[in-house]
C-alpha cells in the first residue's frame, strides 16, 4: 500500500459495516463500501416489498457512515445541502418518521435512496447522486444489482436436534431460536454488481466484517462473481470477527466457530489477516485452536483492544490504529489523522495491542 489515500474497500452491512467504515475513514478518502442486499425486515422489507427496489437501510447507513466522517472543510459552499456539516445531514438521513401513520418507522435517507431509485432506474445510480448531492467521501455499492433473500439450514427446531429444518428471510435467520448450520443465497447465482467487482479489483485494502455473521458477512462470498474477484485481487485482505456472538444465529459461537463457518461456506477464500479483539481469545489453548482457524485462511492472527470500554461496540480509532499498522503505519494520513483521533476515542487508542 502506497501514498496516504490507499483504495479501500469495506465488505458488510447493517452496524457492523458503519462501525467499519466509519474506522476505515480515519485511514483514507477512498473508501467504498460493499453492501448486502437481503434485509426483508422493518422499512427496508416494506419498501422492497412495495416498490420492488433493493432493501435501501443497510446502503442508507453506509451512506450515513460516510457522511458522519466526513470533515466539513473550509470548502464547502455557502448555500445549498454543503453549507451544513455533514454530520446534520447523517442525522437527517437516519431519522425515523414517528405517528402511526404509512411513513411511520421510514426512515428519510430509506424514502429518498427509494426515489432516486424510482427515477433514475438504477440503484447504483440513485446511490452516486445521494452521495454527491451531500458531499460524502467514499463510494456505497449494493453487493448484488438483485435484491436477493437469504436461507439458511437451522437445527434445533424439531423435537430430534439432528433435523435440519430450512427458513427463509434475513429476519428470520438473524432471529432463529435453533442453530444455523448453513446459508444461500436466492437466487442461487446471483449477478455482482459489476462496480463492486471493479473496486475489489483495483483497491489497495479489502476488509469483511463484523457484522451479523450469516446474514451480512458469509453472504459477501456467496456472490460468484465477487468471490472470484476477491480471490484474485491484489489488494490486502483483512478479516475483523466480532467481539461477541450475537443472539440468534451465532448464539454461543466463539471466535474459532465464526472462523470455521465462514471456511465452511468458502473454502477456497484467502485473507492476509484475522483480526480480533484481545478480550476474546485468552492465551493458551483457545488461542493456538484461533490460529489455525486463521490459518485455514492463509491467515495471520492480530488481537488488540478493539473495544469501546464496557461494551460490544468497535472502537474506530482502535481498529483504524490495527490496520494502519499492518498494512502501512508510516504513511503520513494514518500518522497525523489515525494517532489524533484514536487518542479522541478512546483513553488507550495510542496503545493499540498486536501481534
Amino acid at each position: 500500500m502506497s501514498g496516504t489515500d490507499p483504495a479501500i474497500v469495506a465488505l458488510g452491512g447493517g452496524h457492523g459495516l458503519y462501525a467499519t467504515l466509519t474506522a476505515m475513514r480515519l485511514l483514507s478518502d477512498d473508501v467504498t463500501a460493499v453492501v448486502t442486499v437481503a434485509d426483508d425486515g422493518g422499512s427496508s422489507g416494506r419498501l422492497r416489498a412495495e416498490l420492488g427496489i433493493l432493501p435501501p437501510g443497510d446502503l442508507r447507513m453506509a451512506v450515513a457512515a460516510l457522511l458522519s466522517a466526513t470533515d466539513p472543510g473550509p470548502e464547502r459552499s455557502a448555500t445549498g445541502p454543503g453549507s451544513r456539516p455533514p454530520q446534520e445531514w447523517a442525522t437527517l438521513l437516519q431519522h425515523r418518521f414517528g405517528g402511526q401513520g404509512a411513513l411511520a418507522g421510514h426512515p428519510v435517507g430509506n424514502l429518498l435512496l427509494a426515489g432516486l431509485t424510482e427515477v433514475t432506474g438504477d440503484a447504483v445510480e440513485a446511490l452516486e447522486m445521494i452521495t454527491a448531492l451531500f458531499g460524502v467521501r467514499g463510494r456505497v455499492l449494493p453487493m448484488s444489482a438483485t435484491a436477493l433473500t437469504i436461507e439458511a439450514d437451522v437445527s434445533g427446531l424439531e423435537a430430534d436436534p439432528r433435523i435440519s429444518r430450512p427458513i427463509r428471510g434475513q429476519v428470520a435467520v438473524a432471529t432463529t431460536p435453533g442453530k444455523v448450520r448453513r446459508v444461500r443465497l436466492s437466487p442461487d447465482d446471483p449477478p455482482a454488481c459489476a462496480q463492486a467487482v471493479d473496486a475489489i479489483d483495483n483497491a489497495d485494502v479489502v476488509v469483511l466484517g463484523p457484522g451479523s455473521w450469516f446474514s451480512s458477512v458469509i453472504p459477501h462470498v456467496l456472490v460468484p462473481e465477487q468471490l472470484a474477484a476477491l480471490k484474485r485481487t491484489r489488494a490486502r485482505k483483512i478479516l475483523i470477527v466480532n467481539l461477541a456472538p450475537e443472539p440468534g444465529e451465532t448464539a454461543g459461537f466463539s471466535v474459532e466457530r465464526h472462523l470455521h463457518v465462514l471456511f465452511a461456506h468458502a473454502d477456497d477464500f484467502r485473507v492476509d489477516h484475522v483480526i480480533v479483539d484481545s478480550g476474546s481469545v485468552p492465551v493458551g489453548r483457545e488461542r493456538e485452536h484461533v490460529e489455525r482457524a486463521a490459518a485455514q485462511f492463509g491467515a495471520t492472527l492480530h488481537d488488540g483492544k478493539l473495544a469501546v470500554p464496557g461494551t460490544h461496540t468497535h472502537d474506530p480509532g482502535r481498529v483504524a490504529a490495527l490496520i494502519g499498522r499492518l498494512c502501512d503505519s508510516e504513511a503520513s494520513r494514518y500518522r497525523s489523522t489515525v494517532g489524533q483521533s484514536a487518542s479522541e476515542t478512546s483513553n488507550e487508542g495510542d496503545d493499540v495491542e498486536w501481534r
